[in-house]
């Protein structure tokens, strides 16, 4: 076992501070993700940071109508919470679509949208990967890549956003708000919290070193039908093929993000702009410029497809 240090933040300022200051620093809060990748060495923390006594675990009311969801509370309880199932549908739904109820239970708000990739190139230690060891190589390409992505990818790493709640946070135009080491606060549109790959796969999110998320904001509600649809290849304890999150209003527009193909949450408003025209004109645009495999091309179909009995019901 590795040894690390340890300490309980008492504010998050301070928890930003003393994830700072010292190198190879992580957060930890419900870590179902952490504390496995520590078991297999692929993360080894130098020291972590207990943020689980900070007062974030609160789903608030905002001025404009919309939630602000902290970052500690819990994937259960957001799930479960009245405005939530009312007022933002598809993220309750994607919420119970996710993981086991034992993991719902632990994991956080925070900690699910910075959940590391599944790819079984980048949890095996005896593989290349440059997520995981930058300039080693990415053995996926190449390699069995049926669960990889097919849009977004590089040529340094192919691996795909493991998630569902920031597929549901993209469609509904969330906000994450942090605060830094310095004490200063900013916002960032889920939009912009993941990167793509490029030449740097192992540089995740537009976080600095030591920024802690505190909440995120839900806008206010926009109304519609929502929905949200997994495709996997078991019912549990299997992340996404594809997975498909929509908001349909009644007029025919609306919003559709995707999980399970690209590097992170997949959204491309212009496409949106084709519902009324059916699934096909909107995943024609959505995934314009696929570069599947030919282990994962079935995922370009089966995108449509589940779009397409998405729209179906959310139009009766």
């Amino acid at each position: 076992m590795r040894t690390f240090s340890f300490e309980r933040a008492t504010s998050p300022g301070a928890a930003a501070a003393a994830a700072a200051q010292t190198a190879n620093a992580k957060f930890i809060a419900g870590g179902t993700n952490l504390l496995d990748l520590m078991k297999l060495e692929i993360e080894t923390p130098a020291h972590l940071v207990d943020v689980n006594g900070l007062a974030l675990d609160r789903i608030e009311a905002m001025p404009d109508g919309g939630l602000r969801v902290g970052a500690l509370v819990r994937n259960t309880d957001l799930a479960a919470d009245g405005r939530v199932r009312r007022d933002y549908g598809v993220l309750s739904r994607e919420l119970l679509a996710g993981a086991s109820g034992q993991l719902r239970n632990k994991a956080t708000t925070a900690g699910n949208l910075l959940q590391r990739t599944r790819c079984p190139y980048f949890y095996d230690t005896n593989l290349p990967c440059n997520k995981r060891k930058p300039g080693s190589g990415c053995g996926a390409i190449g390699g069995f890549s049926r669960q990889h992505a097919v849009i977004g990818a590089s040529e340094a790493c192919i691996a795909t956003h493991p998630g569902d709640m920031a597929v549901a946070m993209r469609a509904l135009d969330a906000v994450v708000e942090t605060v830094r080491p310095d004490g200063a606060t900013r916002t960032i549109p889920i939009a912009e919290l993941h990167r793509l790959p490029g030449e740097h796969p192992d540089i995740e999110t537009s976080l600095a070193p030591g920024e802690l998320i505190t909440a995120v904001a839900l806008p206010k509600p926009v109304g519609g039908v929502q929905a949200y649809r997994k495709v996997r290849d078991r019912a549990s304890y299997a992340f996404a093929l594809v997975s498909v999150a929509a908001i349909v209003q009644p007029d025919g527009s609306g919003r559709v993000a995707l999980g399970g193909v690209a590097p992170k949450p997949w959204r491309v408003e212009a496409a949106e702009a084709e519902l009324p025209r059916g699934a096909k004109a909107v995943t024609a645009r959505l995934l314009a410029d696929a570069r599947p495999t030919r282990d994962n091309a079935f995922k370009l179909p089966l995108a449509e497809r589940t779009l397409s009995a998405l729209l179906r019901e959310a139009r009766g």
